[in-house]
Order: structure tokens, then C-alpha cells, then sequence
């Protein structure tokens, strides 16, 4: 029977095993959560959960880190970065997806000359 393939979001490492696949400190780890650059699952006993996901974020923090970047430029770069991929997302959507919109002007319910009914003047 085939072993399906793990989730990309599925927290499975912990953060001694994450620390060592990405060449950080687990106290880098434990910073980024903090400032708020990732957030990995937690158990029930609140044990930290990294995901490949995560790793991949990391190595990407890591990135940024080596280019000059500081921990708020980060931030805003991967924001950005996910905004970004959303935007490409919905837009590669396939057509039977997308809402349809129109431009024109909706129409008014006001009585026009053609639809009054001519009322008798008193008289």
C-alpha cells in the first residue's frame, strides 16, 4: 500500500529537527515566531510543530537575512510575497470560476416618459 505524501502545511517537525534542516539556532526560530514571520502548529501541550511549509519560509527568511534585509523588512517582503502569489492565484482561476462583472450603469427604476401613465387633470 502506498504511503501518501505528507501535507505542506501538516506541522510535523519540532523545532530542534526544523533548527538543523535550515542551519539556524532554535532561538532564531523561536525570534521569528515572535516578531511574527511565521507561526508553526502547536499540540495540545504546546509543543511546536514546524511544517515544510514553514522550513520553506524559513530557508526564505534566512534569504532575505543574508541580503541586508532586518527582521521588519522581512516581514513586509513576505507579506508582499503572499499578496503577490493570491493576486497570480485568482488570477489563473479558471473562467467558470471568476464573477462577472460589468461596467454599465445600473439601470434606474424612476419613471421615464415612456412607461408614465397619462393621469386626467382635475378639472
Amino acid at each position: 500500500m502506498p504511503v501518501p505524501a505528507p501535507d505542506g502545511d501538516r506541522g510535523v517537525y519540532g523545532i530542534s529537527v526544523a533548527a538543523d534542516l535550515v542551519g539556524m539556532g532554535v532561538q532564531n526560530l523561536r525570534l521569528y515566531e515572535a516578531r511574527g514571520l511565521l507561526e508553526p502548529e502547536r499540540t495540545d501541550g504546546g509543543t511546536r510543530r514546524y511544517s515544510a511549509n514553514d522550513l520553506d519560509r524559513l530557508r526564505r527568511i534566512g534569504d532575505l537575512l543574508q541580503a541586508g534585509l532586518n527582521l521588519a523588512g522581512i516581514g513586509m517582503v513576505l507579506d508582499l510575497e503572499g499578496e503577490n502569489a493570491q493576486l497570480r492565484q485568482e488570477q489563473e482561476a479558471p473562467a467558470w470560476l471568476a464573477v462577472k462583472t460589468t461596467n454599465s450603469a445600473p439601470r434606474s427604476r424612476k419613471p421615464t416618459s415612456s412607461n408614465k401613465k397619462s393621469k386626467p387633470t382635475p378639472g
